[in-house]
């Protein structure tokens, strides 16, 4: 009987490399993709929290009948709201502008956006942008809604 020879399986060291190769440009596109919507999602995190101060803001001056106001500190990157003590601090890396009457608006550093008892409220707009990420807050001045969009118009 006969044995043919049988040839060596297995991978050369030159394959492996090459595999390893490929696997370490792959992953370094997922790090960068993970990395650049951490931004977005930070941003939107920051947009929402603004937006549930407001709200809260809304129904404690809807339930008290007194008003009750968000201030932005566009200096510090924080905001704060006037029945609670604590200061909210954003990401420094966020830009912050604020769009509100001019009553409103104190030492070129703070403005606030005023809710009244009746719902109503001095309205204003809020933009986050964080490098070329935006989202923009709104709130009604006549019936004192919050809104959250992403669009730059």
């Amino acid at each position: 009987m006969r044995f043919a020879a049988k040839t060596a399986q297995g991978f050369t060291l030159l394959e492996l490399i090459i595999v390893l190769l490929i696997s370490v440009l792959g992953f370094a596109a997922v790090g960068t993709n993970i990395s650049s919507g951490n931004q977005t999602t930070r941003l939107q995190a920051a947009a929402r929290d603004i937006a549930s101060a407001l709200r809260y803001a809304h129904g404690q001056a809807l339930m008290t009948r007194k008003p009750v106001s968000v201030a932005v500190n566009l200096g510090y990157n924080s905001y704060s709201i006037s029945n609670r003590d604590k200061i909210y601090h954003l990401n420094h890396e966020i830009d912050i502008s604020l769009v509100v009457a001019e009553e409103e608006f104190a030492d070129d550093e703070e403005g606030s956006i005023r809710f009244f008892g009746d719902g109503s409220s001095t309205g204003g707009r809020i933009t986050l942008e964080w490098g070329s990420q935006l989202r923009r807050i709104d709130v009604n001045w006549i019936t004192g809604e919050v809104a959250i969009s992403d669009a730059a118009a």
